[in-house]
């Protein structure tokens, strides 16, 4: 084996196995989506997906663009970026209209919105087919060009054309025809998804940016010291510095700049691989936020070395020494890496074939459902009254069509391939489905917009396109004589195709692209402000424009007649098969809520969902014609049309208002539900209340009867004894009273009936005097007691004096009761920011376990275990909580057990008006 060559069967052999690989890609894609688990429900791989936009022309051509002409190749990228950013508006409306509507194909959605024409969508169909076979000639001529380069000696001549029987890119497209009838031909699904094939673009759009940027690095940092390197060294050269951004030379052709940009921008949605990924495969709409900017990022790292592998394969070969075009491959080639130019080709092959494949499938579903399916349809023999089932004739016309398309653009290579660029021939279909966008982005947006309008602008604007552009590229290729370009047809200059009406000063794409978009436009909004939309069209228009207002079983349904349910159960079966149509109704009735097909209504809404159905399957304008071949149909008006809109926003506004009045009862409920439980609850409180007040006064009451009548029964008893029991007597009267006097102090704060006293307090004089009353009973217990207050002026805030003592006086007391015999030590501290002032008092007791840090605030709840509980009333907390929430603050504790507790109280400096309310007294328990 040569060092500079691959042996024929090892390229072959490799071409295949990868071919083999990605269907076993694809049949795993589709029985994972069979079993219910899609692989391609993931963002990831919808952005993937749609990197199929990267052809052989961005593998190949662009190295070969670049090496001619610089950056001139990035306005073919630029312009997919833009329209990246206008996606989430445009392309998420093409997929609503699409899932809603059943729509395959952009000849389908075209047809469809201008009254669901046939003569339209086969225009369409019609354009694309002759639009693509450039394209798909781009394909052939890369893989062709790309095997030739790897089984020839490097620098070699090629070996000269055969016959066409002996041409290899003859078989590779016939090739390429068995794989695609296997990926998208192979069953037939009413919504024309291909869960497999989305699976294995997916694959390939990451092989190929793999091989791709492999390919970048070896020659960047294998045959230069990086892409520095490279620049420098071709600044050096003068054919190849006038390459460079930098390179100063003639005034910039901004005009074909904008062209090239708005030509892509269009053709990445209106490219029917485009429209297929994008819009048919489409799982999700919310998959799109990803997309947006996963796929800018895409084209950016497949694009990151086409201008050091143009500038490197110039600085290694030479000027006109080798093919730009082929640098991917005949770098690695050069310099002995075979693997890695094995690779190159595979990814090539990739990129090759993903397009041709998912193009083919896509302009194949055209030419069946909306060339020859509605001609078929019109004879005796398969027409409306034949009644045999179509599903296999269905599928034998679509790889009967994927075998033409490839044949026909392989017939494209051998007239017109040779003497064009792969960019060249590329562009020159990205003008032919740029004329779809007056017709597509103009009817999802301008109701008024008609069929006429559509037909008229798509024919003027092929026709120009044709003449510009097409026939152009057959006259450079020898097919037409040399005078049709230099002269014009007879003679006429002024009908010079690249100079028309003596337009020139443009190449001649930008050339091209101007008259055909301006006539094109121009007869589409002419024609449709000539004659007002038909009732067919106006109702169409109403779905399209307002998709997003409206949905399948609450939008308006234009259709009026009888029908029957087995007729159009019959009618589905001949085009999904007998057990897809069982199961579609069967469906349906399960969403209409009735028991069996036979239960379903016959009414407007079922006849929309059979024609929805079969539009995915024959296109929605022989689905049309076939439902109306089915039932008994009422020609509908203009009149009809506006009645049946006001009857659907009739029934719209009286659902919504059923709506609103289910939202208000809903409320409601909830609102008495919430009411009876706030009185279960209050209800609950007062028993709890009510057991615990009578608790509290039994107790002292109890003691205060057994010792009178011990003392009664007893007039003997030692007067020591009778003075003790006195004594006893009286602290559980004070008892008694406390208690009496909390209740009602409790009762009057809740029920805001407290009278408070406002004035300025001084805080730290208010926490010294609170500290002095205590200061005897902290000095029995052996306690230490101290203060901390801020430096400065006096803290003053305004409250009421009595009440923020009784509160102090509460926590003080309280920390008294647990702290250890004659080793306690409370400290208090003042202090102060920007909204408010804050009062601890910290203990070194036992502390407060966390499961009871909020019972404590309850009232007649007490901390510490049973048996070593203090005595008291257990409404010291709570009523210091609701003094301090109706100033504005709150109450909480926090401790760890151990190691005492610590009370704050928090006030603002502005205390709120009126009496705290629930929520106040609520977070007024809770930590900050």
């Amino acid at each position: 084996m040569s060092a500079s060559m691959l042996p024929a069967p090892l390229v072959v052999g490799t071409s295949f196995a990868y071919l083999l690989w990605l269907f076993a890609v694809a049949l795993y894609g589709d029985r994972r989506a069979a079993q219910g688990r899609s692989i391609i429900a993931n963002p990831w791989v919808y952005a993937l997906s749609m990197a199929v936009y990267c052809s052989a022309w961005t593998y190949f051509g662009s190295v070969g663009r670049a090496a001619s002409s610089g950056p001139w190749f990035l306005p073919i990228y630029l312009g997919p970026t833009l329209a990246m950013v206008l996606a989430w508006v445009v392309v998420r409306k093409m997929i609503r209209i699409a899932r809603s509507y059943r729509i395959t194909s952009i000849a389908d959605f075209i047809g469809s919105r201008y009254g669901k024409s046939p003569l339209l969508a086969g225009l369409v169909t019609l354009i694309t087919v002759v639009g693509i076979l450039p394209y798909i000639a781009l394909q052939l001529k890369a893989v062709s060009g790309g095997y030739a380069l790897l089984t020839v000696p490097l620098g070699e001549a090629l070996p000269p054309p055969g016959p066409w029987w002996r041409d290899s890119t003859l078989y590779f497209a016939l090739v390429l025809a068995g794989f695609t009838m296997v990926f998208g031909a192979r069953h037939l699904d009413a919504s024309e998804r291909h869960e497999g094939l989305v699976a294995a673009i997916a694959f390939e759009s990451l092989l190929k940016l793999l091989a791709f940027l492999a390919v970048g690095l070896f020659v960047s940092y294998g045959l230069f010291a990086g892409v520095g390197d490279i620049f420098t060294r071709a600044q050096a050269v003068p054919s190849l510095a006038q390459l460079l951004p930098s390179a100063v030379g003639a005034p910039f052709a901004w005009g074909q700049w904008f062209a090239l940009m708005l030509l892509s921008m269009l053709s990445v949605i209106l490219l029917p691989r485009q429209f297929q990924v994008m819009v048919v495969e489409n799982v999700d709409e919310r998959h799109l936020r990803r997309a947006v900017w996963v796929f800018p990022l895409y084209l950016l790292l497949i694009n990151l070395f086409v201008l050091p592998i143009a500038l490197g394969g110039g600085l290694v070969f030479g000027p006109g020494r080798m093919d730009p075009e082929a640098f991917v491959l005949s770098l690695p080639l050069a310099h002995g890496q075979l693997a890695l130019a094995l690779l190159a080709f595979v990814g090539g092959l990739s990129a090759a074939t993903g397009m041709v494949i998912v193009e083919t499938i896509a302009v194949a579903s055209m030419v069946c459902n909306d060339l020859v399916m509605p001609l078929l349809l019109r004879t005796r023999r398969f027409g409306a009254r034949a009644g045999r089932d179509l599903t296999g004739l269905l599928l034998g016309i679509r790889r009967v069509a994927i075998v033409l398309v490839l044949l026909l653009g392989y017939a494209y290579f051998q007239l017109a391939g040779e003497a064009y660029a792969l960019v060249s021939i590329g562009l020159i279909s990205f003008a032919a489905v740029a004329q779809f966008a007056p017709a597509l982005l103009g009817g999802m947006y301008w109701k008024g917009a008609t069929r006429g309008g559509a037909m008229a602008g798509l024919l003027l604007g092929f026709g120009l396109w044709v003449y510009t552009l097409m026939l152009p590229s057959l006259a450079k290729s020898g097919w037409l004589a040399g005078g049709f370009l230099s002269e014009g047809p007879w003679g006429i200059a002024l009908l010079k195709p690249e100079q028309l009406l003596g337009l020139s000063g443009l190449d001649n794409l930008s050339h091209s692209l101007f008259w055909s978009l301006l006539a094109n436009l121009g007869a589409y909004v002419g024609v449709s402000l000539w004659r007002s939309p038909n009732a067919a069209e106006a109702s169409q228009a109403l779905l399209f424009v307002d998709v997003f207002g409206r949905s399948q079983t609450s939008g308006p349904v234009f259709w009026r007649g009888r029908a029957r349910v087995q007729d159009l159960q019959a009618l589905a079966a001949r085009f999904l098969g007998e057990p897809g149509a069982q199961q579609l109704f069967d469906d349906y009735a399960r969403q209409a809520g009735v028991d069996g097909v036979a239960q379903i209504a016959p009414d407007a809404r079922l006849v929309q969902f059979v024609e929805t159905q079969l539009a995915g399957a024959i296109g929605s304008a022989s689905a049309r014609v076939m439902v109306a071949s089915a039932v008994e149909e009422e020609p509908l008006a203009l009149e009809d049309v506006v009645q049946i809109l006001q009857e659907a926003s009739q029934l719209r506004a009286h659902s919504l208002e059923l709506e609103q009045k289910s939202r208000s009862l809903e409320q409601a409920t909830r609102e008495l539900r919430a009411a009876n439980e706030q009185l279960k609850s209050l209800d609950r409180l007062k028993d709890d209340f009510m057991s615990s007040v009578t608790h509290e006064l039994r107790t002292p009451l109890t003691s205060i009867r057994a010792l009178a009548e011990l003392m009664l029964e007893d007039a003997e008893m030692p007067a020591p004894q009778r003075q003790q029991f006195l004594g006893i007597v009286v602290a559980e009267t004070e008892r008694l009273t406390r208690l009496v006097n909390q209740v009602l102090d409790m009762a009057k704060i809740e029920s805001g009936h407290a009278e408070w006293h406002n004035s300025e307090v001084d805080m730290g004089r208010l926490l010294s005097q609170a500290m002095q009353t205590t200061a005897e009973m902290f000095r029995e217990r052996g306690a230490e007691l101290s203060l901390s207050l801020p430096p400065g002026p006096p803290v003053v805030i305004r409250a009421d004096a009595d009440r923020l003592t009784q509160v102090v006086l509460n926590l003080l007391s309280n920390a008294a009761k647990f702290l250890p015999p004659q080793a306690g030590r409370v400290e208090v501290t003042l202090s102060t920011d920007a909204a408010g002032l804050t009062v601890a008092v910290q203990d070194n007791g036992p502390g407060v376990p966390p499961e009871q840090q909020a019972l404590i605030f309850e009232k007649f709840r007490q901390g510490g275990d049973q048996a070593r509980r203090p005595q008291g009333t257990g409404l010291g907390l709570p009523i210091s909580r609701q003094i301090v929430a109706h100033f504005g603050g709150r109450l909480w504790v926090e401790s760890e057990p151990g190691r005492g507790a610590r009370f704050l109280f928090r006030l603002p400096w502005r205390a709120p008006g009126g009496e705290a309310g629930q929520d106040e007294l609520q977070q007024a328990g809770d930590a900050p």
